[in-house]
């Protein structure tokens, strides 16, 4: 189940609510820094959406070799995101 902003906005407030309260963090702007760190968790909820649309775009661009060459589809999705993911040094 994909989690809604109202949920990230609500976990990024508690989550700097409870840093604030244990003396780990201290800002001036708290409209700045919410918006901030929802826009990072967001961003790193939505890393594999993104990760497997940029695979199917690769995969598509090579869809006439691939058939030459009778790869599948699936197994040839693993191994370029695989890839990726080893390039890229991206934590799934």
């Amino acid at each position: 189940m994909p989690l809604t902003r109202e949920f990230i906005g609500y976990m990024t407030k508690e989550a700097l609510k409870r840093l604030t309260a244990a003396g780990l963090i201290e800002y001036e702007q708290p409209e700045y820094v919410t918006e901030v760190m929802n826009q990072v968790v967001l961003d790193e909820l939505t890393i594999e959406s993104r990760l497997d649309e940029e695979v199917r775009k690769i995969l598509e661009e090579h869809g006439a070799e691939m058939k030459e060459a009778g790869a599948e589809y699936e197994e040839m999705f693993k191994k370029v995101k695989k890839q990726l993911v080893r390039e890229r040094k991206v934590v799934l």
